[in-house]
């Protein structure tokens, strides 16, 4: 029964976001929109036709010109690198899993400032690719959430009204929290492209992976069926 409910779930959640994906994109329009007109945004709204076999879809991304660091901004940046790392030797004993993903994080933004340091002019990416890049990449992740709960969670006997739950919950989640990651990190790559790296390693896909993961830990909490009910 639980690979019956498993199979149900993830072919009707498919069937749901890829329905409603039109929607989808139009509201993160909107939501974008909105940004761009009460942000101190310098920024336009663009456009990206797709078509997925029966369903037409336009990407919404913001478009900025890449402004490549100033030397202020690239000081200032490699103040603020070295002061985190300094940071990390006053972190307690019992804090050393959080030291030392500190001081790898802290090599995202190092290789930056090397890179801008000895090769500023070679950078091949823009804020426009980069941004389109997110939100189809967003759209990718969220597909993926029913095989994910498929393969993983939905083989335990939650009973069916949980597992749609969780679904649908993390979904909508990923929905609404798109377009404000998006909006988030174009306030920082409006000042300069030196981010980038640290947006996209850091703070872009591994962050939406992370909000899968705590949902997908939070519904391990919850109890099984009684037995009664199975």
């Amino acid at each position: 029964m639980n690979l019956v409910i498993a199979i149900f779930l993830f072919v009707f959640f498919l069937l749901i976001w890829l329905i409603f994906l039109p929607t989808v994109c139009h509201f993160w329009k909107s939501v974008l929109t909105l940004g761009i007109r009460v942000l101190p945004l310098q920024a336009q709204l663009g456009l990206t036709e797709h078509h997925l076999t029966f369903i037409r879809f336009d990407i919404p991304y913001l478009r900025m010109e890449p402004i490549l660091p100033s030397a202020q901004a690239w000081w200032l940046t490699c103040a603020a690198t070295l002061a985190l790392f300094a940071a990390s030797f006053l972190l307690s004993g019992k804090m050393i899993p959080v030291m030392y993903l500190l001081r790898g994080i802290l090599l995202v933004p190092v290789s930056a400032l090397l890179y801008f340091f000895f090769l500023p002019a070679r950078f091949p990416h823009t804020p426009d690719s980069y941004m389109e890049g997110l939100v189809t990449a967003g759209i990718a992740l969220i597909s993926t959430v029913p095989l994910l709960f498929g393969l993983t969670y939905y083989i335990f006997d939650f009973g069916l009204l949980k597992k749609a739950f969780l679904t649908a919950i993390t979904m909508a989640h990923l929905v609404l929290f798109l377009p404000l990651q998006i909006l988030l990190q174009a306030l920082f790559l409006q000042k300069t492209v030196l981010f980038m790296p640290v947006l996209y390693i850091i703070f872009g896909m591994p962050v939406n992976i992370l909000i899968i993961i705590a949902f997908y830990s939070w519904g391990m909490t919850w109890f099984f069926r009684p037995p009664k009910e199975a």
